[in-house]
């Protein structure tokens, strides 16, 4: 089984797979377990032969299983045959729907981030926006799997979602036509004498891409390449392979990450290998509240073997593993979170995220503050081993001076050794 880290986002899923180890039982516990056991299939017998209508073992089951896997952490949940199928199309970077990452909050499904170039994006639904109804179907009472199964659909077909955004006093509908989304995982073009790439999640074309980006914006800018811009604000995250390649492109040796479970045999240390694609040219990575998971560990491993400057405000804090165990034949599969990861400095990001070097806001987070929610606000999230790092001041644009993009446009200046317009905040003072 493949390795990966997964983010909390619903329609676009990464995962990672280990072993899994079960301790050995002892005669105690089995007692407990059985009259457990005995307790469900109560239960169960009692729901089959009472409820109001007749339902089916299979969908009893799944439902027993769903409930139990996803009240242990916001990222275990239980994939039947259709959405486990569904899963292993979306890591190789196409699957039919609208193109949106999302989670559940509060019985409602909550919107971590547009994908780029799809219909939500195109659409204007926006980061933190709640969609409380699909096609006039309230949201309440059905689970993540069953609320995206009813965004997908086939290519052409419309879905009307009813929204809610902070700011606004009214829900309002917005009307989508499905598409095959075709996620452009990696992006870039030239600033100059900068390369910039932006590298949009983690799936099997992520390192391809951006070895590719590095290898074109040599031949387009030449042997002055002053430098290059990694863009992973709203990266969602991914296969965890493929951050560790992307970031072994950038690395000549040390560690990347770890990952730590309950059982020592899970535990797991990644080390670069010589090479360096860009030359050992300077490197900024831009993060913000949307930077999760797979892009943490990037983040963390160029930040920590002090190979890039980290830019922008404090990532989600998603530092959990969730391996996919396959279950029997046409069973489905869990998700389960089965070990931490840690930066090579040894610092575990979940629910503490990646402090970046230099904080510089957009300027539009107070608009927006329902958007920047972060793994710690997750409701029954893992703990934080230590406490978090909080960057003491943070650079804003100065007031009245307008940017399409204030962060990459303080990230470029800071290459090129120039000084941009904007002012400085005490974080406490946000």
């Amino acid at each position: 089984m493949k390795r990966y880290a997964f983010a909390a986002l619903g329609m676009v899923a990464g995962f990672a797979a280990a072993a899994l180890l079960l301790p050995a039982a002892h005669s105690a516990a089995d007692n407990s377990a059985y009259k457990q056991l005995d307790l469900f299939g109560d239960a169960f017998e009692r729901v089959r032969a009472n409820y109001v209508r007749p339902v089916s073992e299979s969908e009893l089951v799944n439902a027993a299983i769903e409930g139990m896997v996803s009240s242990l952490d916001p990222h275990s949940s239980y994939m039947d045959a259709k959405a486990y199928a569904d899963m292993k199309i979306q890591t190789k970077g196409e699957f039919g729907g609208i193109g949106i990452e999302v989670t559940m909050e509060d019985g409602l499904v909550k919107v971590i981030s547009p994908i780029d170039d799809t219909p939500a994006a195109k659409a204007g639904i926006k980061p933190g926006d709640y969609i409380a109804a699909i096609n006039s179907t309230p949201v309440q009472g059905l689970t993540l799997s069953d609320a995206t199964d009813r965004m997908r659909g086939a290519p052409g077909s419309k879905v009307k979602l009813t929204v809610l955004r902070k700011g606004e006093k009214k829900p309002f509908d917005v009307s989508l036509t499905r598409a095959i989304v075709h996620v452009a995982t990696v992006k870039f073009h030239r600033e100059g004498d900068i390369g910039y790439i932006r590298l949009t999640q983690f799936n099997e074309e992520a390192a391809p891409g951006v070895e590719r980006a590095v290898k074109s914006l040599q031949q387009q800018i030449g042997p002055g390449v002053k430098g290059y811009i990694l863009d992973l604000r709203n990266n969602p995250g991914g296969l965890l392979d493929q951050a560790i390649d992307v970031s072994d492109d950038f690395l000549q040796s040390g560690e990347i990450v770890s990952t730590r479970g309950r059982h020592s045999d899970d535990d797991a240390k990644y080390d670069a290998h010589a090479g360096d694609i860009t030359g050992g040219k300077p490197i900024i990575v831009l993060i913000n509240a949307g930077t999760a998971s797979a892009s943490e560990i990037v983040a963390g491993a160029l930040q920590d073997d002090k190979r890039a400057k980290i830019l922008g405000m404090t990532s989600f804090g998603k530092g959990s593993v969730q391996t996919i165990i396959p279950l029997g034949a046409g069973g489905g599969a869990l998700r389960l979170t089965t070990a931490r990861y840690y930066t090579p400095s040894g610092h575990s990001i979940q629910a503490l995220g990646i402090t970046p070097d230099i904080a510089v806001a957009q300027g539009d987070e107070s608009a927006v503050k329902i958007a920047a929610q972060s793994e710690a606000d997750l409701p029954g999230h893992l703990k934080g081993e230590t406490p978090a790092k909080k960057a003491t001041q943070i650079i804003k644009p100065a007031p009245g001076k307008k940017y399409d993009d204030f962060q990459l446009s303080y990230a470029l200046d800071l290459m090129r050794g120039k000084s941009t317009v904007m002012f400085v905040k005490s974080a406490a003072a946000d």
